[in-house]
């Protein structure tokens, strides 16, 4: 439930590789509609009696090693939170809208008077060794957040709404005086207190409180400089989940067995084992039924939709690709993003790159519709926070042709100059992925040529997924452009993305219309819904005609579960309990 990063990156091979142009159109009709048989699945498998034991096999898709990060404060890849669900719990739960109740790990009160949200844990969560989840618990990640030492991502400005936090990130207090403990650190309830109450405080994935919980008693010994490197993140790490984590095959695989203090009842497997697989791979092991639960990839839908004695269950997910342009860097010591004064990706060559992408002839080509272009930062699933009336970047080389044109970026030869007159060459970051990626990557490369523009990969091939991450969080030189796919929070809010003070808002860009309109859409004010709704349609269209990030595409998430498991759901209801209800059928 809180913000989740997710890179997707496109590869490349020679210049003799495929080019859209040369693909032609998208194939058939029937090919283009898979994406509308993929909305007709459920969400969950079917309900069926359920036997006890048995050992549960799950792929994790991923071109890269797990890092083995087991700390929602601490990791920064989505593979990480994936290898860790079947123990990781949040405090809450919430209904199929988001919308937090109390049905959780913990119940919660909003007082918007007294600007305090109330947090208790209930009586019997227990973490795997036995101990009751206790106020000290709830409290602990946000010093592990909040302290430099530990290099967090999480700290944001959302989070720094929290009275003291920002004096106890800045080493001006030992404490954080807005996190009370009425009952002592060994009781259950957490008294938050904000400077400003926020519209969307109750949703989950709101940003501006931690929804989970770190057992104080079994990491208050390790410094925070060490967290992230010690064993008991990496190879021990403690969860109030179904499942205790017995194993760990650093990068490779995490298994999971009953966690015996599990505060619903007794999970129904024996064992679970996770294990990451090359997405290359993901279609035969769907055949061949090696795993029992298993993400298809969209470039691969075709090859496994026949598959027999599976179940497929499919949902839109709130996640979306897009392309960034590097217009500054971060700070650490003013923790926030500083702009560049004079950037090289201008705004008429990011606009002009946007336009040159064939975006939807490439999601129709290689995923049959499984994969679709978007127009807006904000997903339509968001429902009327989405405008509908922003066209987005569609494929228009004319235009492309135009803007830059107009701007100055004369040809010179084949390539395009800077307004300067000086040469303009452009450098990509992109990420190892699989041999679809490679063609399509490949055709945008020609598509940038056919507008003049010389775009180059960074290092001249495909970067490592780890190594690409480095690259990006860290603004290392040569850089210009990357792309990437965020996995997104349950509130619609995008605050904690592409506010001035974000980590994750890599492109570096930083204006005051910016900062106005994402704090406008989260003020009080904006629990008025009309007027929350009017500033999000008015920061999406600002975002659109700046293009500092320009959205590209979604995909329907289908997975392949063996039809002799039951109680698998992707209904956001019972995320908080998906692998305790998970089960072999009769």
């Amino acid at each position: 439930m809180g913000k989740t990063k997710l890179f997707g990156s496109l590869g490349i091979i020679t210049a003799a590789a495929l080019t859209l142009a040369a693909c032609g159109k998208s194939g058939n009709n029937d090919d283009a509609n898979e994406g509308k048989k993929a909305n007709k699945f459920p969400e969950e498998t079917p309900v069926k009696t359920t036997k006890k034991g048995g050992t549960l096999k799950q792929a994790v898709l991923s071109a890269s090693p797990a890092t083995g990060i087991f700390a929602p404060e601490l990791y920064t890849i989505q593979t990480d939170l994936e290898m860790m669900q079947p123990g990781i719990e949040s405090l809450f739960d919430t209904n199929d809208q988001y919308k937090i109740n109390n049905k959780g790990p913990a119940t919660f009160k909003l007082d918007r008077k007294a600007k305090t949200v109330t947090i208790e844990v209930k009586k019997g969560v227990k973490w795997s060794d036995g101990k009751q989840v206790v106020a000290k618990d709830v409290e602990y990640p946000y010093e592990i957040i909040a302290n430099k030492k530990t290099k967090s991502q999480r700290y944001t400005d959302s989070l720094a709404n929290i009275e003291g936090l920002a004096d106890y990130h800045n080493g001006k207090a030992k404490d954080i005086s807005g996190i009370e403990m009425p009952d002592g650190e060994s009781g259950r309830k957490v008294v938050l207190h904000f400077k400003q109450m926020k519209p969307g405080m109750y949703n989950s994935g709101n940003g501006y409180f931690w929804e989970y919980a770190e057992p104080y008693h079994y990491l208050k010994d390790v410094p925070f400089d060490k967290l992230e490197s010690s064993d008991k993140v990496r190879k021990s790490p403690l969860f109030f989940g179904p499942y205790r984590m017995s194993k760990t095959v650093r990068g490779q695989s995490t298994t999971w067995v009953p966690n015996k203090y599990y505060w619903r009842g007794t999970p129904k497997l024996d064992k679970i084992v996770l294990s990451i697989l090359s997405p290359d791979s993901a279609s035969q092991a769907v055949k061949s039924h090696r795993f029992d639960i298993l993400k298809i990839k969209s470039n691969q839908w075709t090859q496994v939709k026949n598959t027999k004695k599976v179940n497929f269950v499919a949902n839109v997910p709130l996640s979306y690709a897009y392309m960034g342009f590097k217009v500054g860097k971060w700070d650490a010591k003013k923790g926030k993003n500083v702009m560049d004064k004079n950037p090289k990706m201008t705004k008429p060559l990011r606009q002009a790159i946007g336009y040159a992408m064939n975006v939807d002839q490439v999601d129709k080509r290689y995923t049959k519709g499984i994969k679709f272009q978007i127009p807006t930062l904000i997903p339509k699933e968001f429902g009327d926070y989405f405008d509908k009336d922003i066209k987005g970047y569609t494929y228009n080389l004319k235009k492309a042709n135009q803007i830059l044109d107009k701007a100055g970026y004369k040809k010179k030869g084949k390539w395009r100059t800077q307004p300067n007159g000086k040469p303009l060459t452009i450098n990509f970051l992109a990420m190892q992925g699989t041999s679809v990626q490679e063609p399509i990557i490949q055709n945008f490369l020609q598509q940038w040529k056919k507008v003049g523009l010389n775009v180059k990969l960074v290092g001249g091939r495909l970067t490592e997924g780890n190594s690409f991450y480095d690259k990006l969080q860290n603004d290392a030189s040569g850089v210009d452009m990357f792309n990437g796919v965020w996995g997104l929070s349950s509130e619609p809010s995008p605050n904690d993305l592409y506010n001035e003070k974000a980590p994750f808002n890599y492109s570096r860009f930083v204006s005051k219309e910016n900062n106005k309109l994402l704090a406008e859409m989260d003020s009080e004010k904006a629990f008025d819904h009309k007027y929350r709704v009017q500033k999000f349609h008015e920061w999406q269209k600002y975002m659109d005609r700046e293009a500092y990030v320009i959205p590209m595409d979604n995909a329907y998430e289908v997975s392949a579960v063996n039809d002799k498991v039951t109680g698998y759901s992707l209904k956001p209801s019972d995320s908080n309990s998906k692998y305790f209800n998970v089960a072999y059928t009769k």
